[in-house]
């Protein structure tokens, strides 16, 4: 990147973050002029990310964002780095099943609801309790589409996206008037992630929705970047569908 903004001197700590959505947020954070602590799993992609982002912009730190260890390491760092963490987004998510709910795995329901919902309960706490319980903030939850409406095949991904939507409001009632929660609920954004949901089918995938294209990590960074913003200041306990209108198409034969 060049031609960086001057620094806002605000921080934020992004889970899952070396690609797809997360550095999607980060760019768009990073591009106003905060500075960033990325996570995710892969040391490599992590690297690869803070040096497109600047590498006085932003740190990594690697681990599984289920991981109370790793969740901590994180916040340590963004305290010693930057001295402060304004912004949490939970970003970080798995969906490693696809078929129907009568026959899932148990403990893989619980693997997708530590990743999906623990972690995200985890790291918020452990930033109000670090800078936003005395100094305010806001957090966005990266929810889904699939948390809003039945998603066949994906059941256990939309089940754990509801509870992060719910969470969502329960963390906003109970951090207010310190600190602002909302999340945002995609459809189909094109990423490694959803890459299944699309690939080799764009364009049929991208025929039903209304904008006639899939989401790309910027549309969502884009969004981000409004919930930790002075303009959203009195939206708290919100979820943000950008579906690229596919809603608009329910109940449309």
């Amino acid at each position: 990147m060049t031609e960086l903004p001057a620094l806002s001197g605000k921080v934020a700590l992004i889970t899952g973050a070396s690609r797809g959505i997360g550095y999607g947020v980060a760019e768009a954070l990073v591009a106003r002029g905060d500075r960033v602590v990325i996570t995710g799993r892969n040391e490599d992609a992590l690297k690869e990310a803070v040096e497109q982002l600047g590498a006085d912009r932003a740190v990594y730190v690697a681990g599984k964002a289920h991981d109370e260890a790793h969740q901590t390491v994180a916040v340590v760092r963004a305290m010693e780095s930057f001295g402060r963490v304004d912004y949490l987004v939970n970003n970080a998510g798995t969906n490693p099943v696809f078929g129907p709910i009568a026959d899932l795995d148990l403990g893989v329901a619980r693997k997708v609801f530590e990743t999906n919902v623990i972690s995200a309960l985890g790291f918020a706490q452990k930033t109000w309790h670090a800078w936003q319980k005395d100094n305010g903030g806001a957090i966005v939850n990266i929810a889904s589409v699939a948390g809003i409406a039945p998603s066949p095949f994906i059941a256990a991904y939309g089940v754990s996206k509801a509870a992060l939507i719910n969470l969502t409001q329960q963390l906003a009632h109970e951090f207010a008037p310190r600190v602002r929660v909302n999340a945002i609920a995609p459809a189909v954004v094109k990423t490694k992630f959803a890459q299944a949901l699309y690939e080799g089918r764009e364009e049929e995938a991208a025929a039903s929705y209304p904008l006639a294209r899939l989401g790309v990590p910027s549309d969502i960074g884009g969004a981000a970047a409004f919930l930790t913003s002075d303009q959203s200041d009195w939206v708290t306990g919100q979820t943000l569908v950008v579906d690229g209108g596919i809603f608009l198409n329910a109940g449309v034969g």
